[in-house]
């Protein structure tokens, strides 16, 4: 074992774990946490809930995104403004009406086919999926086992960024929005 393995059991896990997110270059698994601060994976998702709840709690400018077992640390989406201020970059294009509709759905029922989505919205998806692939919002995760065995769509993790989520589990229950008879333009995803 290396002096530096051995030394990341004397840190603070919390602040270990905080040092690899933030210098690592995108999503990382709970196993490449647990290998880079030699620590246990009870001892690493116990720790990565202690975090989220500091950020929370603290109001701090820092998240944990979760995503397909990977965690990520990410700027807090309040904090959106600020920071393309400061980078100098173009307030993000706007979502059409068709692509937040598509999101919604692939966020709500993912893994899914574009049948599947043209049944849902019941018109050809064809050019909002390119787009949003385009845009990395969504991605292809496989075939599905049918005739014909189209493409399954999920969204990624460009996607929690885009819309302020840390996972997918901070998404308003489908089941709550169909059983108060919210319309689809009343729902958070689908607004302008």
């Amino acid at each position: 074992m290396s002096d530096s393995a051995l030394n990341s059991q004397d840190l603070n896990i919390e602040a270990a774990i905080e040092a690899v997110l933030f210098v690592a270059s995108g999503p990382i698994s709970l196993a490449q946490l647990t290998e880079a601060t030699s620590r246990s994976h009870h001892e690493i998702e116990g720790s990565i809930r202690e975090l989220e709840r500091r950020y929370q709690s603290q109001h701090s400018g820092l998240r944990i995104q979760r995503h397909e077992g990977k965690v990520q640390l990410t700027t807090a989406p309040e904090m959106a403004p600020l920071v393309e201020n400061f980078l100098g970059l173009e307030a993000t294009a706007r979502l059409s009406r068709a692509a937040l509709e598509t999101l919604a759905i692939i966020a709500y029922r993912q893994p899914i086919t574009r049948p599947g989505i043209d049944a849902v919205r019941g018109v050809n998806s064809d050019g909002v999926l390119k787009s949003l692939l385009i845009k990395g919002l969504i991605q292809e995760v496989g075939r599905a086992d049918t005739p014909g065995r189209p493409i399954l769509y999920a969204i990624t993790n460009d996607f929690l960024q885009q819309f302020g989520l840390n996972s997918l589990d901070d998404l308003p229950p489908f089941e709550l929005l169909e059983q108060e008879g919210v319309s689809p333009e009343e729902q958070p995803l689908l607004k302008d």
